[in-house]
């Protein structure tokens, strides 16, 4: 073989290299709704309050039943991902009490700002606030008992880089439960229809391959279900 024949063999093989690699960055980046958290750049925490802690909305109204499901117990660590105003932040410290913690993780630096301004009037020492991007949790490995994911998943902009970042912050023992509304042609709302990026089937495929194992799949609530999922 001749030293151009090399060149043209050298050529090929890198340009098969980089569609590879092409191909790769593009499976990783699965953004159906690339703006769906833009809402969240800058909020206004008293109307987000406003909208998510309300009688009439669902996970509202069944927050105490909610809790109740995810079997938490004092000492444990948690981390609420997606915490947004801290609704279910200051639930879960109230259970863990003062020898566990709650992870409040949120993208709004705006949402842990105000979540830990609330927490510290409320004695809820427990509580540690992380800004996190959106392809991890950003959380130290084997560090929580549970990841509780409440009407969060669909914000996801990259759910395959999210739970394997969930993944490695878990413990040996530890679960994942996961909170999200029911996308059911002719029986959802348009909102949901046109917000929710991916059906219950779907997300229960989408987290299996992701290397956990669906446990749990309890049927209290009526425009959301309820999953729980553990390391595979």
């Amino acid at each position: 073989m001749g030293y151009p024949s090399i060149l043209r063999v050298l050529c090929v093989a890198s340009c098969l290299l980089g569609s590879f690699s092409l191909g790769f960055s593009y499976a990783q980046r699965p953004v159906p709704h690339s703006d769906i958290n833009r809402h969240f750049v800058n909020p206004v925490f008293d109307e987000w309050v406003a909208r998510f802690e309300r009688p009439g909305r669902e996970i509202y109204d069944r927050r105490y039943r909610i809790i109740e499901a995810t079997a938490v117990r004092p000492a444990m660590v948690v981390a609420d991902i997606g915490a947004g105003t801290g609704l279910f932040t200051r639930l879960l410290s109230q259970k863990v009490g003062e020898t566990g913690r709650v992870y409040a993780v949120d993208i709004s630096p705006v949402f842990i700002d105000n979540i830990l301004r609330i927490s510290r009037i409320r004695k809820q020492d427990n509580v540690v606030g992380i800004v996190n991007d959106a392809d991890g949790v950003a959380l130290p490995p084997e560090s929580i008992d549970l990841a509780f994911i409440c009407d969060t998943y669909h914000h996801f902009e990259y759910p395959e880089a999210m739970m394997a970042s969930i993944h490695r912050a878990l413990k040996p023992a530890g679960s994942v439960v996961v909170i999200d509304f029911r996308k059911i042609p002719g029986v959802s709302t348009p909102w949901v229809m046109g917000h929710v990026r991916a059906n219950k089937s779907a997300v229960v495929r989408e987290i299996e391959s992701s290397g956990f194992r669906l446990v749990e799949d309890r049927d209290f609530l009526k425009t959301n279900y309820f999953l729980r999922f553990v390391p595979a």
